[in-house]
């Protein structure tokens, strides 16, 4: 007799702390399992309570809520012919654990709680939980008095490591962080001969992490032969990450099912049908496989009259592999940050979306993800089979019970406005690219000028002080220069405040737009802001991407949307801040860079933020690092190696104050600076760095020798600081 299985999972967009919302989720993707005949679910890490609900876990309510949740369920599928897990926290003997419950027939089957917590860049897990630690152990759990007759014994139910026998199949299971820890919970339940290993998780994007997180399953299930179910949770359920959904199950190393990486429909089940004889046959052509498996400790295990088999002829037709999809760099950029903004918008329930639209790189990136977003509610919306609930959102949002749009302008033009704030700096080519990108995505644009305000404030300014400062340009000194470029950038962001409210009232609406941030993560990291102007917002949807990844996204948009009027002109102008005096003092033009400014290119300071965060380099191991790189991808001198690195860090240090201020940004890349969640560090720092510096020099005179035809003198004491340019 073949011995079939016919499995599902799932990807839900839940939401932390709306245990309502989420509750309903997992019923109607119950309910989609049972449509499409499935006889097991697979639910995402913690989908009861939302994945990001952090020191909400150390209230007793979170915990009662999701026990009362967990009782509704199994009140409404008792009747089901389903096998499901659902991830939730769970106590036991006053232990908080991150756990996977089996049910089946209005029973909870096993509590399998997570053995390997993730503590790693977002994640803090033991901050809230426990680890399971005693492998292969079970143990008897009381359950809470709401629980308690859904027992599979009295009042108890096991809870520990144990696996699930069924009448042809067995299931083993382990949670998100297992896979990537060095000894996976997957090795030793291959081994005990398991045929079918689930994976609950909680994996928020980063780019290309999809191909890294396929590889692991890919290996899990191909390593001794074996089905291995993935799932994910999809959007943002409150907070900076955001999931990336991309469910998948696999079998001896090849693909059967994936979920959709990014979309706005908000339950996803794909189910398939497995031969689980073919785990059999390749499992038996692994000889020392079999020989450590008749070694191995064994497993407890949950016996369950149950069978996988599926009851429709229909539903017995066996699954063909298929090819992974993975979206480019500049696709995920598109897509990751958009589905985020639309999850927030329609959560927060606010009218849209206010940007300042400056006519440079990082601001048109922005706009350019909103008009995504537009793009991929029209193509959701346009099919016209998917979830309904996108529409019923968008019309709630724009107040028209029968609006159905006919385009991405057609959302943007209802969603979405932008402002170019001019002042005297400003040029006549970065107002007209503005007006063409707002052209071309179809949205409300005005442009005002905030001459008055800054006017106002220099007045202040000068009756405090007794005397009017000056540009640099035209005489006066850094620090002149740089509290009169502040003066304009934080007049933007308090007008962009005051026309995200007023704008919509000036219409009949009552709502107010959500004013949308554009620093990206290089300024951040370099401090090259102004505190408390256009990048203080209340998100940031480009906050955790490079300036050389916006770059390829803009350059994607002009492909993909046909933005080539608006952003090639973009693209080919060096980006500026457009805050100091377009000519001197002698009338000749002058032109201001970001890079000049900065010190430093953006591509170096990518550099440097990789090695900072991801390498865990101080300033010797940076140098160290970069002597042996840039001497011969660049031929530069160790001289100017060490000056380069010496003046990152002295404007990290100088800056890093402004990261506690930082806007909630969408979190994409590994070497965010953001002090909030991700990179905890100091923010006051001894910005000569004496100790390290000095160590820098020893270390620069010991490569010299290796280095010959790029040794110079090293610099004297006098030459030891970089400029130090503050930017407050």
């Amino acid at each position: 007799m073949v011995r079939l299985a016919r499995i599902a999972t799932c990807c839900l967009n839940q939401w932390a702390m709306d245990f309502e919302s989420n509750r309903l989720h997992i019923l109607e993707s119950l309910q989609k399992c049972v449509q499409q005949g499935a006889k097991y679910r697979l639910g995402a890490e913690l989908e009861v309570s939302g994945y990001g609900c952090e020191d909400h876990f150390l209230e007793h309510d979170s915990m009662q809520h999701g026990y009362e949740v967990l009782a509704w369920l199994l009140d409404q599928t008792t009747d089901m012919d389903l096998l499901y897990s659902v991830g939730m926290a769970f106590e036991h003997r006053r232990v908080l654990y991150n756990c996977q419950v089996f049910v089946l027939h209005g029973k909870i089957v096993l509590i399998r709680p997570k053995m390997a917590l993730a503590e790693n860049g977002n994640y803090r897990e033991s901050r809230w939980f426990t680890a399971w630690s005693k492998r292969m152990t079970v143990e008897e759990c009381r359950l809470p008095a709401v629980l308690q007759k859904y027992a599979t014994n009295g009042i108890c139910s096991p809870i520990g490591d144990a696996v699930v026998h069924l009448r042809e199949a067995s299931i083993g299971a382990e949670i998100c962080e297992e896979l990537w820890s060095a000894r996976p919970s997957n090795l030793s339940m291959w081994l005990n001969g398991i045929d079918i290993v689930t994976n609950c998780s909680g994996s928020h994007h980063n780019i290309g992490k999809l191909n890294a997180r396929f590889q692991r399953v890919q290996d899990a299930s191909s390593r001794c032969g074996g089905v291995y179910m993935y799932t994910n949770h999809k959007g943002c359920d409150g907070g900076r990450i955001s999931f990336d959904g991309a469910a998948m199950i696999t079998m001896n190393g090849e693909l059967f099912a994936q979920a959709a990486q990014f979309g706005v429909e908000e339950v996803e089940v794909i189910t398939v049908t497995l031969d689980l004889d073919d785990v059999v046959s390749l499992t038996g052509s692994c000889r020392s496989s079999l020989v450590q498996g008749d070694a191995a400790p064994r497993y407890p295990i949950i016996r369950v009259d149950f069978s996988l088999v599926p009851d429709l002829p229909a539903n017995c037709v066996v699954s063909l592999p298929i090819t992974p999809f993975f979206c480019s760099r500049e696709e995920e950029i598109a897509r990751g940050p958009a589905v985020w903004l639309w999850d927030y918008l329609r959560r927060s329930s606010q009218g849209g979306f206010f940007l300042p639209l400056s006519g440079g790189v990082d601001s048109a990136s922005v706009a350019c993800v909103v008009y995504s977003m537009c793009h991929i509610l029209h193509e959701h919306i346009s099919k016209g089979t998917g979830d309904p609930r996108p529409l019923e959102d968008l019309r709630r949002l724009v107040k028209e019970a029968d609006f159905t749009p006919s385009c991405p302008q057609d959302i943007a033009g209802r969603l979405f406005q932008t402002c170019y704030m001019a002042t005297k700096n400003s040029s006549s080519e970065t107002r007209e690219r503005a007006e063409c990108l707002a052209r071309l995505i179809g949205n409300r644009h005005s442009v005002v000028n905030v001459d008055g305000i800054v006017q106002a404030l220099l007045d202040v300014a000068t009756e405090s002080c007794g005397k009017e400062p000056q540009f640099k340009a035209n005489g006066g000194t850094q620090q002149e220069d740089l509290a009169l470029q502040n003066m304009q950038a934080r007049s933007r962001m308090v007008t962009g405040y005051a026309l995200a409210q007023l704008l919509p009232w000036s219409r009949g609406s009552s709502s107010s737009l959500l004013v949308l941030g554009s620093a990206n993560v290089d300024e951040a990291l370099r401090g090259y802001y102004t505190k408390y102007d256009c990048s203080s917002a209340d998100i940031n949807p480009i906050g955790g991407v490079s300036k050389t990844d916006l770059r390829l996204f803009l350059a994607y948009c002009v492909r993909q949307f046909n933005f080539g009027e608006a952003l090639n002109p973009i693209l080919s102008a060096r980006p500026t801040a457009e805050l100091q005096p377009l000519t001197d003092k002698s009338g000749a033009a002058r032109a201001q860079t970001d890079e000049e400014d900065m010190g430093m290119s953006y591509e170096e300071l990518g550099v440097f933020g990789r090695l900072r965060k991801l390498e865990s380099c101080g300033p010797v191991t940076m140098f160290r690092k970069l002597a042996n790189l840039w001497t011969r991808e660049r031929g530069l001198s160790l001289d100017t190696i060490a000056r380069k690195v010496q003046y990152f860090f002295t404007q990290y240090a100088i800056n890093r104050h402004k990261m506690t201020v930082l806007t909630p940004a969408y979190h994409v890349e590994g070497y965010s600076p953001d002090d909030n969640r991700f990179d905890l560090r100091q923010f006051l720092y001894n910005v000569r760095w004496p100790f390290q510096f000095a160590a820098m020099k020893r270390a620069q005179r010991e490569l010299e020798p290796q280095y010959p035809d790029n040794a110079s003198t090293a610099p004297t004491d006098d030459e030891d600081e970089p400029p130090r340019k503050r930017s407050r």
